[in-house]
């Protein structure tokens, strides 16, 4: 049986807030404390003790409750509101991600039934062609029940937009800006046509500004919110391939559509195809590659589990033995579990601890490396 999920009060909301923007703190070790604390309030009480334990010199420095209680203002007079991990709305693919945001800024209507999405990404600087193709493509998947997924930037991103609001269909944009930012300005009025449409929904605060750090991190939400992503006209070294390889490496389908050997824009789309992407013409390819994917369950809400205490299992060793495995090289979490021996849950506390004191550093793909 399902879980029934529940919407957060305003006051859980504030502190899940105060906790992810806390110091150190991502969306995996949230999600590991609210797990082992149960609630936002509890963990948040619990930081200084944990990050002592892994050796640091100082408690961990929580967010200023003035500057949580501004940042909810902004949401407010935006007109956008925080959307919870597991309340109903958070997009169902996106929930499944062991760094799925706690905490999305959203403008819009949150569908009563999800429809699948399909992620297109591609060139900015796309041909005419290419934002042809994408708009008729992007219609089509909207006519056959899915949503398209983008990330509002010049070319195949906005014409994808274009192609799902023009057919009527439902399109979601994350964005890297705050919520309240319009980047880029040319598309100020398209996104006021997704808030009010579709769903617009921004990991940063409001006011954060665009930032070229934050849109590869903006880019494993498109891809983890599908069941597929679809790459139209893609340099070499292009942010529309990190898309890609997020998607692999979030065991989502990876499409890309084939272009002239001769432009540019399509080198890294025709490389994908090269290494294993399915080859798209028309939506029936799509289709063909996807329809096994369709299906999803909502995963179960965090479960409230014990804490480890500072005696608990020889934390000190724990925390020696994994330090010693710890290099500046990404390792992956299982190969620590694997080699040190020691039970997962140990584990996962000994990396939540030793990234709340500073001392390490998350990758995508479930690895981990010293700071």
């Amino acid at each position: 049986m399902e879980p029934s999920p529940r919407r957060l009060s305003d006051d859980e909301k504030r502190d899940w807030l105060r906790l992810i923007r806390s110091e150190h703190l991502g969306p995996v070790t949230f999600h590991n404390i609210l797990r082992y604390y149960g609630s936002a309030a509890k963990a948040i009480e619990a930081l200084p003790g944990m990050a002592r334990r892994a050796g640091a010199k100082r408690s961990v420095k929580l967010a200023p409750l003035a500057a949580i209680d501004s940042e909810l203002k902004s949401l407010r007079k935006a007109g956008a509101r925080l959307l919870a991990w597991g309340e109903p709305g958070y997009p169902l693919h996106l929930m499944q991600l062991d760094d799925a945001p706690p905490l999305l800024g959203c403008m819009g209507e949150v569908p009563a039934a999800e429809p699948p999405g399909i992620a297109i990404v591609g060139a900015r600087n796309a041909s005419a062609i290419g934002q042809r193709f994408t708009r008729d493509i992007a219609a089509e998947l909207c006519r056959q029940g899915f949503a398209v997924i983008s990330g509002l930037a010049r070319g195949i991103d906005r014409a994808a937009h274009e192609g799902a609001l023009a057919a009527g269909g439902q399109t979601m944009a994350f964005i890297g800006t705050g919520i309240d930012i319009a980047f880029p300005p040319e598309n100020a009025k398209l996104q006021a046509e997704i808030a009010e449409r579709g769903l617009l929904l921004a990991e940063m605060p409001p006011g954060t500004p665009a930032l070229a750090q934050n849109f590869p991190r903006r880019n494993r939400l498109i891809s983890g919110a599908s069941v597929g992503v679809l790459v139209v006209e893609a340099a070499l070294k292009s942010g529309s391939l990190i898309t890609a390889r997020m998607a692999g490496e979030q065991g989502r389908e990876v499409m890309a559509v084939p272009g002239s050997p001769l432009d540019p824009r399509c080198h890294g789309s025709n490389d994908l195809i090269r290494q294993g992407a399915t080859l798209v013409e028309r939506v029936d390819d799509i289709l063909a590659v996807i329809a096994p994917q369709i299906a999803v369950r909502r995963p179960p809400p965090p479960v409230a589990m014990p804490p480890a205490e500072p005696g608990d299992g020889d934390l000190d060793r724990m925390h020696a033995e994994i330090a010693r495995l710890l290099s500046p090289s990404p390792v992956l979490v299982d190969d620590l579990i694997r080699l040190s021996g020691l039970p997962a849950a140990a584990v996962h506390m000994v990396l939540t601890e030793q990234e709340l004191a500073g001392r390490l550093l998350r990758h995508p793909g479930g690895k981990v490396s010293s700071a």
